[in-house]
């Protein structure tokens, strides 16, 4: 995380105030939310430690949730997050590795392997928070479409920031 530490507070406030004040005023049917906010944990340097982005993604969740008023419900899912992306970035490892410095985006290691991914930890994240949310196995296809759904909304949503900030870097 080192020396950009400030490019890490202002994408932690933009991202913050995009999600509170217009994204969580988006909600077709209760079925499409799109949660950005989770570009944060998502866009670290891959030599982040463990602890860290776990701390990162306390702080993320409970920012979250004091907007939003929804007592841990952010915080438990982005946590959850936080802990499986070491996980899920060992598992979908390149051949040759990690280079220090690398982050997790379309720039560096191409648009497959971000959708993958991207893909998996939002929708784990996702799935943790509606399932907390919901609270009831009785409403578990429910969980799964809104699941699903929002997961698709928040993948177009970061894929388009992830293509704005490759195109930055190009110029």
């Amino acid at each position: 995380m080192g020396s950009n530490i400030t490019e890490h507070i202002i994408r932690f406030v933009g991202l913050v105030l995009l999600q509170v004040f217009i994204l969580n005023n988006i909600n077709f049917g209760g079925f499409l939310n799109p949660l950005i906010y989770v570009l944060f944990i998502l866009s670290l340097p891959l030599e982040t430690p463990r602890a860290l982005t776990l701390i990162l993604g306390l702080i993320l969740g409970l920012t979250i949730d004091i907007f939003t008023r929804t007592l841990g419900m952010h915080t438990m899912a982005t946590i959850a997050l936080a802990y499986f992306r070491p996980i899920v970035l060992n598992y979908i490892e390149p051949r040759d590795g990690y280079e220090v410095g690398m982050r997790a985006n379309i720039a560096d290691f191409g648009y497959a392997w971000y959708l993958s991914y991207s893909a998996v930890l939002i929708f784990a994240h996702h799935l943790i928070l509606f399932s907390v949310e919901t609270f009831r196995l009785q409403e578990f296809g429910w969980v799964l479409l809104k699941t699903a759904l929002s997961t698709l909304v928040s993948l177009v949503f970061i894929l388009a920031f992830q293509l704005i900030a490759k195109r930055r870097a190009i110029t």
